[in-house]
């Protein structure tokens, strides 16, 4: 029998995708945990076949969530269910050691495709988080690329979460605690944010990201 952890701050969410989980799986096992800290309780207490894991849940909300993960069960398969667009995280979290990345907004059969797929293969990437990765192993860089169309993708995974945060208007202080990095070390993201999308001010960083991460 398959064992699943769903680790997702939202009741609603949790109950839809445990639902799909049971009603493709079965027979299935399925533990919930509505933080990272309970998610890190139940993976030391348990082995899981695979982790459905949203990024963004109260203690965790950064790319480590995946080492720590890793560290306490090395062959589990994770699955990031996330609201963060595909195009700019997908890949920053599948280089990070995710087996999958799916947006929480795809439509159901595409869920349960994920899902299955994830429980039988292992793998899920859909076709545009393929495309990034041979773009990216490929010619990273050229004109034609994707960074040229779309100046976010050009920052890696750390920076975006610092971008995203910024952009929620969001302290430098606060971002250290929430990442638990250095208030320097924050500013320094900061700097190189602001370079890298040729921005000088928070308010110039929120209108770009509303137009390029849609």
């Amino acid at each position: 029998m398959k064992s699943v952890l769903v680790s997702e701050d939202h009741a609603i969410v949790r109950f839809g995708i445990t639902a799909i989980i049971r009603d493709i799986l079965d027979p299935v096992k399925v533990v919930e945990a509505a933080d990272f800290d309970e998610t890190i309780r139940q993976l030391s207490e348990q082995t899981f076949d695979l982790l459905i894991l949203d990024i963004n849940i109260p203690g965790g909300n950064n790319l480590q969530m995946i080492s720590a993960v890793r560290l306490r069960q090395p062959g589990i398969r994770i699955l990031i269910f996330s609201g963060y667009d595909e195009q700019m995280f997908g890949i920053n979290y599948i280089q990070a050691g995710a087996d999958g990345y799916l947006e929480k907004h795809a439509p159901e059969e595409e869920i349960r495709r994920a899902i299955l797929t994830m429980a039988e293969d292992g793998k899920y990437l859909t076709p545009g988080i393929r495309t990034r990765l041979l773009d990216h192993h490929g010619h990273h860089g050229h004109p034609s690329s994707p960074e040229a169309a779309n100046p976010l993708l050009a920052l890696s995974g750390r920076e975006k979460e610092v971008m995203l945060l910024l952009g929620k208007g969001m302290s430098v202080m606060n971002i250290a605690k929430t990442l638990n990095i250095q208030v320097t070390t924050v500013s320094t993201y900061k700097s190189r944010i602001f370079e890298k999308l040729n921005v000088n001010s928070v308010i110039g960083l929120a209108e770009m990201i509303r137009l390029y991460s849609n």
